[in-house]
């Protein structure tokens, strides 16, 4: 990868990388603890906690298609700032939420849908205007530094979360509205990029899904599919064979390596051939989820690095393959992306829990990952055949437009 581009970024280019690290540190230092909190300190019942957190990952997720089209209508800036309002609100309304389960999930709904609206027009923003290769960069970066938030969140709030959960939501709040300040100094963009002086006709307004690019969009949704296995499961399988102390441990080195490798594969990844980064990246789930089946720390450790690189090769790829195919704004590629990736973390989530119950109680939970891995050998070049049994002319298209 070649570093110098990141010397050309523009302000506004860098102060987005910049809050791509601070809004997940501040989520995430609050988010992943919210199934204790409900429960522990609120008193929810774990089944009603279980369906809170359910639904409000798929509105975070399924919600970009409303946050893309409030982009197209409002424009980009307008758009992060209204959610990021949202959002910091949502964090607010947690303080009174300490004593009431109903605030507390309204907060909790708040914050995920400010993050619906926020994420599609947060890389249509990043994107607009810039070279197409350009693009891998900007976004691998992007990426890097949101998973660097995710990795220290919840480190740094762990030792607040119970003790001083008051403390830890006012903290969190003042940073959400100290970069709400940032994104009201940015430049305003029209929805398609254009700078706010460019005047030009109205056009018609499109249907949310027109111009959807099939292919990447199912490809998304298989590949989150099989990703949240690991995401949801690997804390259950890894803790009792190991300790706490080596799952965090490798929870750390899979961030690192997504944070250095990403960046530094990008340009590689952008060269790809769709089809062969497909094989690539489920060739790797494949793999790491087999790895993982043997149960032994070592294998955990490599499973999970191999998982990693599946994770850097598909992601990226399927966004700028997206991007490429789509005749539609950035923000609306991002929106159908998010909701794709909804969709697969939905189904995974309703297959897994019975899938992984059913492994335990057969004592050999290897057998879990194992069809985990059938699934990322089996599944995509059966979708890709469907694909071109029900739309032929299109799906070999982009195919041979990837070659």
């Amino acid at each position: 990868m070649r570093l110098a581009p990141l010397r050309s970024l523009t302000g506004p280019q860098y102060f987005l990388l910049a809050g791509s690290f601070l809004i997940p540190l501040g989520s995430f230092a609050v988010l992943p603890f919210m199934s204790v909190l409900l429960h522990e300190r609120l008193g929810m019942g774990l089944g009603t906690v279980g369906v809170v957190l359910a639904v409000a990952s798929f509105v975070q997720f399924s919600g970009g298609v409303v946050g893309a089209a409030i982009a197209e209508r409002i424009g980009l800036q307008r758009t992060m700032l209204l959610a990021l309002v949202i959002r910091t609100a949502g964090f607010v309304c947690f303080l009174p939420g300490l004593g009431s389960p109903a605030v507390a999930v309204t907060a909790l709904f708040l914050v995920s849908a400010g993050a619906a609206l926020y994420l599609p027009a947060n890389k249509a923003y990043l994107v607009h205007q810039v070279e197409e290769e350009q693009r891998p960069l900007l976004l691998s970066a992007s990426s890097s530094a949101l998973n660097a938030g995710i990795a220290l969140g919840p480190i740094a709030a762990a030792p607040f979360v119970l003790s001083a959960s008051a403390g830890l939501f006012t903290a969190v709040s003042l940073l959400f509205a100290a970069v709400t300040v940032g994104h009201a100094l940015l430049p305003v963009e029209k929805p398609d990029g254009r700078p706010a002086d460019v005047v030009e006709a109205p056009r018609p307004r499109e249907k949310p899904f027109a111009g959807l690019p099939v292919l990447p969009f199912a490809i998304t949704v298989l590949s989150v599919y099989v990703f949240m296995f690991f995401q949801h499961y690997l804390a259950v399988y890894a803790v009792p064979r190991t300790s706490t102390v080596f799952y965090a441990l490798v929870l750390a080195l899979y961030a690192l390596l997504l944070v250095v490798a990403q960046p530094l594969l990008s340009d590689w990844i952008a060269r790809l051939p769709y089809p062969r980064a497909l094989r690539l990246g489920f060739t790797a789930l494949a793999t790491g989820m087999t790895t993982l089946a043997l149960g032994h720390p070592a294998a955990i450790l490599a499973g999970a690095l191999l998982i990693c690189l599946g994770e850097i090769v598909l992601f990226l790829k399927n966004d700028l393959e997206a991007l490429n195919l789509s005749g539609r704004s950035p923000a609306v590629v991002f929106g159908h992306q998010r909701l794709a990736a909804g969709i697969g973390a939905f189904a995974s989530g309703i297959a897994g829990g019975g899938g992984y119950d059913l492994a335990e109680r057969s004592g050999h939970t290897g057998l879990f990952w194992a069809a985990v891995a059938v699934q990322c050998a089996l599944l995509p070049p059966l979708l890709i055949h469907a694909l071109r049994r029900f739309r032929p002319g299109r799906t070999t298209t982009a195919l041979h437009r990837a070659r």
